[in-house]
């Protein structure tokens, strides 16, 4: 008679998604460095959208794309739950303290933006993270930056008219899965590349493709 107990094999999902000390940190290093590209942004990225927008009003949507970058490079690289939203979220952060002209809005809007891409990770159960996912990730950034400026603000977007509203969402859509979603994707391949994600699936996906 047998008297060896019975080891249950540990559940290979609770381990995926579990986060690891290396993890948090390449999560904060990309947020502070996306911060800084925020930053850098501000004022590039305002001239076009207003330059956009004088043109056709709500066209200016179309330069918001790398404000999302957050949210799609930190779920590409962590593939964890949160990841999407605390690399945007820290980003927004160091925008802020850096200084721009939106002060505590840029921390709001960076929650509404990261919670976008990341339920589309959590739509694919953190198990696809392709061109297309990030694609998406950054539309579904740009939709929750759409329903955060609609009601937000002492002159909210659901008071401007509904042609507006369709424009700056639809350019919004596109700025998102191009300036965010592509070039985020391409961002990643490139850090992979250099093998600053070897810690990471990424990396190692990267390393096999060669």
């Amino acid at each position: 008679m047998s008297t060896s107990t019975f080891v249950p094999a540990p559940v290979a999902t609770a381990s995926r998604f579990r986060w690891r000390v290396v993890d948090i940190v390449v999560a904060s290093v990309l947020g502070v460095a996306i911060g800084l590209i925020f930053w850098a942004w501000n004022t590039v990225g305002y001239a076009w959208f207003t330059a956009m927008d004088g043109l056709t009003p709500g066209l200016g949507g179309i330069a918001v794309g790398i404000w999302l970058l957050g949210g799609v490079v930190g779920g590409l690289v962590i593939r964890k739950p949160g990841a999407a939203l605390l690399v945007e979220v820290v980003a927004a952060i160091v925008s802020m303290l850096i200084g721009n002209v939106w002060g505590v809005s840029t921390l709001l809007s960076g929650i509404a933006q990261g919670l976008g891409a990341e339920l589309i990770f959590l739509l694919f159960l953190y198990r696809r993270f392709t061109l297309p996912v990030a694609a998406l990730a950054g539309m579904a950034a740009a939709l929750g930056a759409w329903v955060f400026e609609l009601f937000y603000g002492s002159s909210p977007n659901i008071l401007k008219t509904l042609e507006f509203n369709l424009i700056y969402l639809g350019a919004l859509l596109v700025s998102g899965a191009l300036l965010a979603g592509v070039a985020g994707w391409l961002l990643v391949r490139a850090l992979a590349a250099t093998g600053a994600l070897s810690r990471f699936a990424a990396g190692r996906e990267s390393r096999a493709e060669v």
